[in-house]
């Protein structure tokens, strides 16, 4: 029971903190569209990297040096045209930000939340290497791992569905023009402090 715990306390305080890809899972959440799925990918990849992480594939990335300067000039990459695209769109304002408006195809959505989790080296930092070193210290790995997974559960459904309590809030075009832009700064801050190293 310690080992569950620990697991899900440490992988809940990691997940917390807000980027790129819980922007889009809230942003998603708000305008109530292909929520489940979106919540599903981001669920089951963390938990196939925490496990990964668990089973010690921490250390094939170790042993690889390239990957993850790969993973973080492809995730610069991505995150700098995701952050201007989402600049752009607050920019335009009016409308088009109401929650209905610039509907986005479940395969689009599906695909951008895989970019935002797979492409973001921070995800193997966190999952693989950090969560698969602490799981080292517990004789059961296993509910460590699950315990991880869970709180991974648990926060993405909490955000997707949970923000439909802030929906009065953004029926406002102005919210979501606010929303985006921070959504927008948020990726280019990431995209920044990838190329920083």
């Amino acid at each position: 029971m310690d080992a569950l715990l620990a697991g899900f306390a440490l992988s809940f305080s990691l997940i917390l903190a807000i980027g790129a890809q819980n922007a889009f899972v809230l942003r998603q959440g708000l305008m109530r569209r292909h929520v489940l799925p979106v919540v599903l990918v981001c669920a089951t990849s963390d938990a196939v990297l925490i496990t990964a992480g668990i089973l010690g594939i921490g250390a094939l990335t170790q042993a690889m040096p390239w990957f993850e300067s790969a993973m973080r000039w492809a995730g610069a990459a991505f995150l700098t045209w995701y952050g201007l695209r989402t600049l752009r769109s607050a920019r335009r304002g009016g409308a088009a930000m109401q929650a209905g408006a610039e509907a986005q195809s479940l395969r689009a959505a599906v695909l951008t939340c895989l970019a935002l989790t797979w492409l973001n080296p921070h995800v193997y930092l966190d999952t693989v290497m950090l969560i698969g070193a602490i799981s080292a210290q517990y004789a059961d790995k296993l509910a460590f791992g699950i315990g991880a997974a869970a709180a991974s559960g648990v926060f993405f459904v909490s955000l997707g569905y949970g923000a439909r309590l802030l929906a009065p809030v953004f029926a406002r075009p102005r919210a979501w023009q606010v929303l985006d832009a921070v959504i927008g700064l948020t990726m280019l801050s990431i995209a920044a402090m990838l190329l920083a190293g």
